[in-house]
């Protein structure tokens, strides 16, 4: 019995130890690009948040897509571009340099959320990621239009 106790109590140092050793190692600056692990974690749990957080009641689509696209490219324009750039694909200075950088919007991790997703993540933000919430400056039909545009980066077709 006493042999386990003093196992554990080792098993827990080295442990506690490791620990120290990975906090010691974390910087919060944002010069350094993360690794593919930091990288791979939190774009996991960002798309599990995501899908869960945009299950709730939506509003309707506007019926004419043209139209918001047409709509949504102009907002991209002045609400997105700043830090994204005009492509949605080379980000500003800005963008570059935040942390996380600002998301390649033609890329497939992007693309691969649905409208709704991408309609919540417009409106609401992202925490901690520097993508701003929407809901309280642009109306949803806004916000919609931003997200349809954002689908033509899909197919190449962004300005």
């Amino acid at each position: 019995m006493k042999s386990i106790v003093i196992l554990f109590s080792i098993v827990l140092l080295l442990v506690f130890a490791s620990g120290i050793f990975a906090i010691s190692r974390f910087t919060l600056s944002a010069l350094a690009e993360p690794g593919t692990s930091e990288t791979y974690l939190a774009t996991k749990v960002k798309h599990i948040l995501i899908c869960s957080s945009s299950r709730g009641p939506m509003p309707p689509v506007p019926s004419d897509i043209n139209a918001s696209i047409e709509e949504g490219e102009k907002l991209f324009g002045t609400e997105c571009a700043a830090c994204h750039g005009l492509d949605g694909h080379n980000p500003t200075d800005a963008g570059r340099w935040m942390y996380p950088r600002s998301a390649d919007l033609t890329s497939t991790d992007v693309q691969k959320y649905s409208d709704r997703e991408l309609f919540w993540i417009v409106k609401n933000g992202i925490r901690f990621s520097g993508m701003p919430a929407f809901g309280n400056v642009e109306t949803d039909e806004h916000i919609w239009n931003l997200a349809q545009f954002l689908r033509t980066f899909r197919s190449g077709n962004g300005k």
